[in-house]
C-alpha cells in the first residue's frame, strides 16, 4: 500500500511538472537564455540526483585541458517516472548535451537533450502533459454539501482530492497581459497594465521583471507561497474544513506543505482571539471567513512584506485581501480576489480564475530546497 501511494504521488507530481519547469521552480528563463543554445561533448564526472533538480557534472575538452560544465535537468521524481534513475548514466560515459546557456555566462546549461555517444540513446526525456491537462473535470455532478446545506470545499466522505489552479499568473481582470507561466512578462512595456501600481511600486515591479524574477524569496529562500499566491501554486491546494472548531485548514501543495487556518467562528481580524498573532506580520496573515449564500468570503490582513505576490508584484503591510470561493459544481471552484493596499496601488483591484478538482489523493510531496549551482 505504501509503495502504491508513493507511485501515485510521484506520478501526480510528474504530471504537474512535465509541461513546463516554470511551474515547479524558477522559470527556466530566469537562469537560462532561450536565445543562446549550446552543444557540449564530454565525459560524465558526477551525477547529482537531488531534489528539486538533478544535475550532470561533465568535463569538456578545451585544448589540452578539460573544463567542468554543469547540466541542469528536471526533478528526480519526473525523471524516475519516465524510467530514468541515478544509475542510468555512469561516470566516465561520453555524452552530447544540447541546451540553453546560463544568462550569467557561467559554464551551466539547461539540458534539453542528453545523448550517449556510444549508443546514440537519448536519456532523461520527459514527454509528460501538465497536471491540469490530465484532469477530467466533472462539471455535471452537483456540488457536494454538508448536512447543514453549505458546500463542501474539500472531498466528500470516503474520497480524497485537491484543487489545481487553471493559471499560475496574477493580473487585474481584463488586463490580458502576455506572460510566461511563472509571471514573467513577455514585454516589459506591459508592466503598467498588470495592476494599478503606484509609481514606486511600478519601478520595483519592473526591476524584478528585468532581473527575470531570480530574487523571488519564495524560491531563493523557500518562503511560503503566501497570501493569495497559494491559490496560484501549480502544486495545488487542499481545503480541510473542521466544522467542530469552526476553522478551515489551508494546505499548500508547494512550499513544504505549509498550512494555515481560516477561522469561521465570527471573530474579528484584530481581536484577542488571535492571541499572539495580533499585531504580528505573517506570511499567511490573519484570516477570518463567513458564508454569503454558497460563497465563502475570506478577509485577511497582517501580511509581512517579506514575500512577493506572483510575478514579482509588490505589496505592503497595509494590504487587505478579500477572497471569495464558490464551488460551482463538483469539479470547479471559482476564485475571486480583491487586493486593497493603499500604500502600493492607486486603488483596490480584482482578479479571478478557476481551480479544477483532482480526485484521488492529497497534493504531491513537493519540498522546497535550492540545489541550483
Amino acid at each position: 500500500m505504501l509503495r502504491t501511494r508513493q507511485v501515485f504521488l510521484i506520478a501526480a507530481l510528474c504530471l504537474l511538472l512535465g509541461s513546463s519547469t516554470v511551474q515547479a521552480h524558477h522559470g527556466i528563463t530566469t537562469k537560462f537564455d532561450p536565445a543562446r543554445t549550446v552543444t557540449l561533448h564530454g565525459r560524465v564526472s558526477r551525477i547529482d540526483w537531488a531534489f528539486p533538480h538533478a544535475h550532470i557534472f561533465m568535463l569538456v575538452a578545451n585544448g589540452s585541458s578539460e573544463l567542468p560544465w554543469y547540466v541542469e535537468l528536471e526533478s528526480p521524481q519526473l525523471l524516475e517516472l519516465n524510467g530514468w534513475t541515478e544509475s542510468s548514466l555512469q561516470v566516465g560515459t561520453l555524452i552530447t548535451v544540447n541546451g540553453l546557456r546560463a544568462r550569467d555566462d557561467s559554464r551551466q546549461v539547461w539540458g534539453n537533450s542528453v545523448v550517449v555517444d556510444a549508443s546514440g540513446a537519448a536519456l532523461f526525456t520527459v514527454p509528460i502533459p501538465s497536471l491540469l491537462a490530465s484532469i477530467a473535470t466533472d462539471n455535471t455532478s452537483p456540488t457536494p454539501r454538508w448536512p447543514d446545506g453549505k458546500p463542501r470545499l474539500g472531498a466528500p466522505p470516503g474520497k480524497a482530492g485537491y484543487w489545481v489552479p487553471a493559471t499560475n499568473v496574477l493580473m487585474e481582470d481584463g488586463s490580458n497581459v502576455p506572460m510566461q507561466a511563472n509571471g514573467q512578462l513577455l514585454n516589459l512595456t506591459d508592466a503598467a497594465r498588470v495592476a494599478p501600481l503606484q509609481t514606486w511600486a511600478l519601478r520595483l515591479y519592473e526591476a524584478r521583471q528585468r532581473n527575470f524574477l531570480r530574487s523571488d524569496p519564495t524560491y531563493l529562500e523557500c518562503r511560503p507561497p503566501a497570501g493569495p499566491r497559494k491559490f496560484l501554486d501549480a502544486y495545488g491546494i487542499q481545503l480541510l474544513e473542521d466544522k467542530a472548531l469552526q476553522r478551515i485548514f489551508v494546505i499548500a501543495g508547494g512550499g513544504n506543505h505549509d498550512w494555515h487556518l481560516i477561522y469561521t467562528d465570527g471573530r474579528a481580524l484584530d481581536s484577542e482571539a488571535f492571541q499572539l498573532d495580533v499585531g504580528n506580520l505573517l506570511y499567511y496573515g490573519r484570516n477570518t471567513a463567513h458564508w454569503e449564500g454558497d460563497s465563502l468570503v475570506i478577509e485577511s490582513e497582517g501580511y509581512t512584506e517579506r514575500f512577493w505576490l506572483p510575478g514579482g508584484l509588490p505589496h505592503s503591510e497595509y494590504m487587505h485581501v478579500t477572497e471569495r470561493l464558490t464551488r460551482a459544481n463538483y469539479g470547479t471552484l471559482n476564485y475571486q480576489l480583491t487586493i486593497n493596499d493603499p500604500a502600493t496601488y492607486t486603488r483596490p483591484w480584482s482578479a479571478s480564475w478557476t481551480l479544477k478538482w483532482l480526485e484521488g489523493n492529497d497534493p504531491p510531496e513537493h519540498y522546497c530546497q535550492d540545489n541550483r549551482l
